[in-house]
């Protein structure tokens, strides 16, 4: 029988597991897929037939750097990695287990395709799991925008270490605000889902808009301030349950708005929370910066073809190159007004709507980026100049010139 957990005990908790420290250097990452028929974008595809189609990768021996492949509620596809020692490992790897996923889709008739949100469809929820069912019913609550994430979202997700327990650039503290700094930047800069049933929607990033509105309570960065570690425990344990497990047949809707610290003072009848409940809540927050023990930057949309490596890249150095790190802390001062050391709220905005033709935005975007091409020539870490060639010929294409990948897909739109 497990233990049941006080409130004091939840908190300590919380801050212990989810900011584990210690020297920056491991990255990984998750890069989801919106999943389509070659012949024709718009036709649903069946579960049946993806599952199929992995079946034949699972019995010809699975991915050759065994990357994890998982299935969201609309049938898109995370292919995720374990964590590299190095940036370029971490590169190289993901990009030979995608090209196996994609050969094995290709001979099914299937792609894979990378934009943040579907422009061509509105899927519908292929995964029958009671967690799916009771999130769907939770998120109806405040309109559509549950239904889109769940079924039609996909994003580059970037996993770095937490960081030390120093007050400097490797300490968790400025991490956890750098990586918030940086957000803005990266959702401007990798904007990628300005249509929503083939029309434009006003948005570059309709992507961050409709995880934005979906449910605030779990999907807004935490308030921000000294104290990370308080400030996430904080976060977790005020936003509501999005599900309750129960044993089978029954659902597992929450009651409405019961948050966990209020199940932990006897806020739901039925029974009182465990540890093993407290560890699920926490896979059911949102924020655009998720505490795992390690630091998910889960704010970037979908990338078609090979995209995804820029935000990596970008993301990585600018967090694990002490250089490159000071000088995305200062260009991005301007987007914390007040000598705030996060962006507020309107920021986010100003970048999903905007994209990087946001003057403050677009300017610590180049800046970002031009720190980050000298650190890797600088560092060694990448030889063959793989990377920051990567990242020079995305900046000339897009950065410096105002655009992101967003402005590719309005083309012969009428926006």
């Amino acid at each position: 029988m497990e233990t049941l957990l006080t409130e004091t005990q939840a908190e300590a908790y919380v801050r212990g597991v989810c900011f584990k420290t210690g020297p920056p250097g491991r990255v990984g990452v998750e890069v989801e897929w919106l999943v389509h028929d070659r012949a024709d974008r718009a036709r649903p595809v069946p579960a049946a037939r993806l599952d199929a189609a992995l079946a034949t990768l699972e019995a010809a021996g699975g991915l050759p750097h065994r990357s994890e492949l998982t299935r969201e509620p609309g049938g898109q596809i995370e292919l995720s990695t374990r964590s590299a020692t190095t940036l370029a490992a971490c590169v190289r790897s993901t990009a030979d287990d995608l090209d196996v996923l994609r050969d094995t889709l290709s001979r099914a008739g299937l792609e894979l395709t990378g934009c943040g949100l579907d422009p061509h469809r509105d899927p519908a929820r292929l995964l029958d799991h009671p967690r799916y069912r009771a999130m769907e019913q939770h998120f109806d609550r405040r309109g559509l925008w549950g239904r889109m994430m769940m079924r039609a979202t996909a994003s580059v997700q970037i996993n770095l270490d937490g960081g030390d327990d120093t007050d400097g650039i490797t300490g968790y503290r400025r991490r956890w605000a750098l990586a918030h700094r940086i957000g803005p930047v990266l959702v401007a800069s990798f904007a990628n889902s300005p249509l929503w049933h083939g029309r434009p929607t006003g948005w570059r990033s309709t992507r961050q808009q409709v995880w934005a509105n979906a449910d605030p309570d779990r999907t807004r960065p935490p308030e921000p301030g000294p104290d990370p570690r308080g400030a996430w425990a904080r976060y977790a344990l005020d936003a509501p349950l999005l599900c309750l497990r129960r044993a089978a047949p029954g659902s597992w809707a929450a009651p409405r708005g019961l948050t966990f610290r209020s199940w932990l003072r006897g806020g739901a009848a039925e029974r009182p929370p465990t540890l093993d409940d407290l560890d699920y809540h926490l896979t059911t927050l949102f924020p655009p910066v998720r505490a795992r023990g390690w630091l998910e930057l889960r704010m970037v949309d979908a990338q078609d073809g090979d995209g995804w490596i820029v935000p990596t890249v970008l993301a990585a150095t600018l967090l694990d190159d002490p250089a490159a790190a000071e000088a995305a802390w200062q260009a991005t001062a301007p987007l914390c007004p007040g000598g705030d050391d996060q962006p507020p709220a309107g920021m986010w905005q100003r970048a999903a709507r905007l994209g990087p033709a946001d003057p403050e935005i677009g300017k610590a975007a180049r800046v970002c980026f031009t720190a980050a091409v000298a650190a890797l020539a600088d560092s060694g870490t990448d030889p063959d100049g793989r990377l920051r060639g990567a990242l020079t010929a995305f900046a000339d294409r897009y950065t410096e010139r105002g655009r992101c990948p967003a402005d590719d897909l309005l083309e012969g739109t009428d926006r």
